[in-house]
């Protein structure tokens, strides 16, 4: 009998357990820690599941990940978003496309995916035992031993680690013991925190489109912005804490950054928009006349910041209060003291080094019958679907290599 041991329960463990067909003489068991199943793929995207991303051009969709995009210029080729629609697509699951590329279930429902999974892993029989850590990894032979913790053993021979990311470097024993170097784990995909600054008082507040950008780097994100009672979080500001993920970890989290809450907008195109206003609506105040669609208590705060008086005319704005509105709408400084990590979802930026993967099989160039898929690896993407798409991908990519 063959066996093909699956380290871990996750979405990418799950999913190459998912894509080996049962046949005699071969079985597959997956083992997990805990007593639940692809419990990241159950929270993630607010209980909905952001599957993939609607970006189909690969050159395109290697550049949303900050890590890896070595392997994932073969990885994504291989599976790509596309097949990935298309395999929950035959087993009865359609995704849909929000206006910003985010994929879910038609659902809106995470369990949707999960069920998906699990019952093609139950069509191919596959095995599942839970509570089972690892202790480490031995070679028997041509055969590949497992230890657990709790004393138990399995002898394998094709085992794949799809057991995530740790968030420390000690957590990485078992697997530095196989002789695998470890890319320092730091972590992604996390919030900024403002302790006690007065914009705190505007929590609950979205813009939808501001750019984050992070003072003295060429580091900037654009995206959805929420005002929360901790600081600010939403898409741009996760997404610019997976670039900046391994400088802002050496500031040990203290650092400055600049938000353009009107996008892109430059200081000469500013100047002509409020010349504008100032000539064709200049009797109206401008409390009343908000002309960038910005929440009504975030434009009442800026003014506030700016000195001016909510009952000002635009045409009587004096060229000094002018100024310094424009500063907050594009030029807005916050210092930043601290991250939290977002809900559940945390990414973890680091894992085993992509050096000693071969892309085209997930197999490790260290051990033999040893493979990797999933956030173990030394790759994570932006919020928006893409980590589960490397998930996907790496897992598919390694069952295929198993069963070679």
């Amino acid at each position: 009998m063959k066996q093909i041991a699956i380290i871990g329960a996750g979405a990418a463990g799950c999913f190459a357990a998912a894509n080996i067909p049962f046949q005699d003489g071969v079985q597959v068991t997956v083992f997990e820690k805990t007593g639940k199943v692809m419990q990241k793929v159950k929270v993630s995207g607010g209980g909905r599941c952001n599957t993939t991303h609607a970006l189909f051009d690969v050159p395109e969709l290697v550049t949303r990940y900050p890590r890896g995009k070595q392997l994932l210029k073969k990885s994504l080729y291989r599976f790509s978003p596309e097949k990935t629609i298309d395999w929950f697509a035959r087993r009865g699951v359609k995704l849909k496309a929000e206006a910003d590329g985010r994929m879910f279930p038609i659902t809106d429902d995470s369990q949707t995916i999960i069920d998906c999974v699990w019952q093609q892993m139950m069509q191919n029989k596959v095995q599942v035992k839970y509570h089972k850590s690892i202790d480490r990894i031995t070679k028997a032979g041509e055969q590949i031993q497992l230890h657990f913790n709790d004393d138990t053993t399995f002898l394998a021979d094709k085992v794949l680690i799809a057991c995530g990311g740790f968030p420390k470097q000690d957590q990485y024993k078992w697997v530095v013991e196989t002789g695998h170097a470890i890319q320092t784990p730091v972590p992604s995909l996390f919030t900024f925190n403002m302790p006690k600054h007065p914009i705190t008082e505007l929590m609950g507040v979205a813009v939808p489109d501001a750019t984050v950008r992070i003072t003295g780097t060429k580091i900037s994100e654009h995206g959805p912005l929420l005002i929360t009672h901790w600081g600010m979080s939403g898409p741009a500001v996760l997404r610019t804490s997976a670039w900046a993920a391994r400088e802002l970890s050496e500031r040990n989290y203290e650092f400055n950054i600049q938000i353009n809450w009107l996008l892109n907008v430059t200081e000469e195109e500013l100047k002509e928009q409020l010349l504008d206003i100032r000539r064709e609506q200049g009797k109206q105040s401008v409390g009343n006349k908000n002309p960038f669609n910005l929440p009504k208590r975030l434009w009442e705060y800026q003014l506030k910041n700016a000195g001016i008086n909510e009952e000002t005319k635009w045409g009587e704005l004096p060229a000094a209060a002018q100024n310094k509105m424009i500063n907050f709408l594009i030029r807005d400084a916050y210092g930043v003291k601290g991250k939290t990590t977002f809900k559940e979802e945390f990414v973890t930026c680091g894992g085993v080094k992509l050096s000693e993967i071969d892309p085209q099989t997930m197999e490790s160039r260290v051990m033999k019958g040893l493979y990797f898929a999933g956030e173990i690896l030394d790759v994570d993407g932006i919020t928006g679907g893409f980590n589960f798409q490397h998930a996907w991908s790496s897992g598919f990519i390694a069952s295929q290599s198993m069963m070679a």
